[in-house]
């Protein structure tokens, strides 16, 4: 039996097999830098969505929900709810210990004028919660659309979890963007983390991606309504 030697033509590999071998590298090799251009390219639409989203003037709906995170969201809520656009109002997302009157001092209303339409949502831990918190609250209520207020940054997240626990629902998306004054607000370099970080879970949240509890009743409490 003939030994061939590492040299011997025969065991070299062949023309066509080096040029499989190279396209074979050059496609691992792209495969990273494509996954970069697609995350970048998908940023920058989802950074060009938010900015080129607006609240949809005069839409009325048979309840408004604010997801709580800025002072700025309730008081557009509470505009809305005043406005006669909806007919209750849910803050979705409020502190235990958090009370009506402590809400009413931080908006242009009275407690006489928000007492009998305004729920608060004690429940919710997060985004995800917040949706639960809502669904539940929606069909107690028998509403068939919902007002959604929350920043414009969040305002993708939100309806992407929104849809989830809504269906049947109609939802109008009502964006708060932060009123600036000269000196106030993020720098440059800080809005684009924070849209970053916003982008990451946005993404996470459309894959279905679960890693903490959403409600309260996840942790240590049985679930429950709104409380007014």
């Amino acid at each position: 039996m003939a030994i061939l030697s590492p040299s011997d033509p025969a065991q070299a590999p062949t023309r066509p097999a080096r040029r499989r071998m190279v396209r074979l590298l050059w496609i691992l090799a792209a495969l990273p830098l494509a996954a970069l251009l697609a995350l970048l390219a998908g940023f920058g639409l989802f950074v060009a969505g938010i900015e080129g989203r607006e609240a949809q003037a005069g839409r009325h709906a048979d309840g408004i929900v604010v997801l709580t995170g800025g002072s700025e969201r309730i008081v557009d809520a509470t505009n809305l709810l005043l406005e006669g656009r909806g007919k209750r109002l849910l803050i979705t997302g409020v502190h235990p210990d958090t009370t009506l009157d402590e809400i009413v001092r931080t908006v242009p209303a009275t407690r006489e004028a928000l007492e009998c339409c305004v729920e608060l949502g004690r429940s919710a831990l997060n985004t995800q919660g917040n949706a639960i918190e809502t669904g539940e609250w929606a069909r107690a209520n028998h509403f068939r659309s919902l007002l959604v207020v929350t920043s414009a940054w969040h305002m993708p997240r939100a309806l992407v979890e929104l849809r989830r626990t809504t269906a049947g629902i109609t939802l109008v998306p009502y964006p708060v963007v932060p009123r600036r004054t000269e000196g106030s607000g993020p720098t440059p370099l800080a809005s684009l983390r924070l849209l970053a970080v916003e982008y990451v879970k946005f993404l996470a949240a459309s894959l279905g991606v679960r890693a903490w509890p959403a409600v309260t009743s996840q942790l240590r409490e049985p679930g429950r309504l709104p409380a007014p």
